[in-house]
């Protein structure tokens, strides 16, 4: 049985937006500001036009190939490499469970903050929630993700004019947003791009969708893109709010840094930005569970995992076997292992698949033959190549910081 073609572009629009925008940006934020300062907006858009080389080399391959699999079937397609592929999908898997199991973590950290509730048990009862909706079907689960993320675009509209609104906001000038022609300043915007560039990550899960999308490969590259450029537009807005109306310095030293753009609104509005921080790392867990069922159902019809992570449920034409095998894994992880290191390596296992997909686009376009799939989105070589370079630098960066954190 196959899966449900259920999914528009708004829609999948929508779900693509909520991927990203979630607890990265809302924990971010701050961070960026004090690498940035005044140019943060700048960082972000700058982080959102490395994202985007990426992003484009997804599209392409969603359009040449709208399989569940994902980067695991690009890869296939890409190297005829089957032992490639297969690992490529386990890393995805992995990473994918240990990034919810995080979340499971924070969600819980979260809920605790309003309601003492003992840890373990509520880890389980939330990791439980979300598989039963991933399970119940695709477009229940898009639209929790879809009506979360209208609550988190909501959120953030709310506190860029809370923030300029303020009574005692130093506001700035809008000019102070535009940099001088000063090295110090120019080294400030690429390090908080770098940084910003987190809050970015998850657009790749929309092409996981790709069996449940109608028209996908039309659809899909489209999606891509757009979720893309109004992410980052979003983002750009709000952090200039941000810093107009907050000292880029106190921004760097809050734990919640949007609560700061609120504070004179009392003690209700800090509530609200802690109930939207919950339901982000919701959000962000749910599209993990949702991801790492439809790559397990994609490996499983290529021969690279189990046959019984094919299994689709008649009602709920989704990979159930997949779901709750995936939902125990996370509880279990969550609720009994330390995740602080698995954490980071997750980030950069994705960088180092971010850089071998544009690099399989790159080869692909390099020896295209009759027989391989068109691709109704096409780009210029030289557009994958580029991906896979800023993808490296990321990378780089990243490892760079953690010695420099060791």
């Amino acid at each position: 049985m196959s899966l449900d073609r259920t999914i528009g572009f708004p829609l999948l629009v929508l779900y693509g937006m909520g991927t990203m925008i979630g607890a990265g940006f809302y924990a971010l934020s701050g961070k960026v500001a004090g690498e940035a300062g005044m140019y943060a907006p700048l960082a972000f858009g700058a982080a959102g036009l490395l994202a985007l080389f990426s992003a484009l080399t997804f599209a392409e391959f969603s359009s040449r190939l709208p399989h569940a699999g994902g980067s695991a079937r690009y890869l296939e397609e890409a190297f005829g490499k089957r032992w490639l592929s297969a690992l490529t999908g386990w890393l995805i898997i992995t990473t994918g469970i240990v990034s919810a199991a995080t979340l499971a973590v924070a969600m819980t950290g979260f809920v605790q903050d309003f309601v003492a509730l003992p840890e373990r048990p509520t880890i389980i009862a939330l990791s439980a929630a979300m598989g039963a909706i991933a399970a119940w079907g695709i477009r229940q689960a898009v639209g929790v993700v879809v009506a979360i993320s209208m609550v988190q675009l909501l959120t953030l509209a709310y506190v860029a004019v809370a923030a300029l609104a303020a009574p005692d906001a130093p506001l700035e000038d809008w000019s102070a947003l535009v940099p001088a022609v000063d090295e110090m300043a120019w080294i400030g915007i690429v390090g908080g791009g770098f940084l910003a560039f987190y809050a970015f990550i998850g657009f790749e899960d929309m092409v996981n969708l790709a069996e449940e999308v109608r028209e996908p490969r039309r659809v899909l590259p489209r999606a891509l893109v757009a979720a893309m450029l109004l992410t980052t537009v979003v983002y750009m807005l709000v952090s200039a709010a941000l810093v107009l109306a907050v000292p880029p310095a106190r921004l760097a030293e809050a734990n919640t840094p949007l609560a700061e753009a609120v504070r004179h609104h009392g003690q209700a509005a800090i509530g609200i930005i802690g109930v939207v921080s919950i339901l982000s790392a919701l959000n962000s867990a749910l599209v993990q569970i949702v991801m790492v069922a439809r790559v397990a159902y994609g490996m499983a019809n290529r021969g690279y995992a189990p046959a019984a992570f094919s299994i689709v449920g008649r009602r709920t034409r989704t990979p159930w076997l997949a779901t709750i095998l995936a939902t125990v894994v996370i509880a279990v992880l969550a609720a009994f292992l330390e995740l602080t290191t698995l954490a980071r390596l997750t980030s950069a296992v994705i960088l180092l698949v971010f850089i071998m997909v544009n690099l399989g686009l790159w080869w692909l376009k390099g020896f295209d033959r009759a027989d391989r799939p068109s691709a109704t989105f096409s780009l210029p070589r030289s557009v994958p190549l580029a991906g896979a370079a800023t993808m490296l630098a990321v990378l780089a960066f990243k490892s760079i910081q953690l010695i420099g954190n060791a």
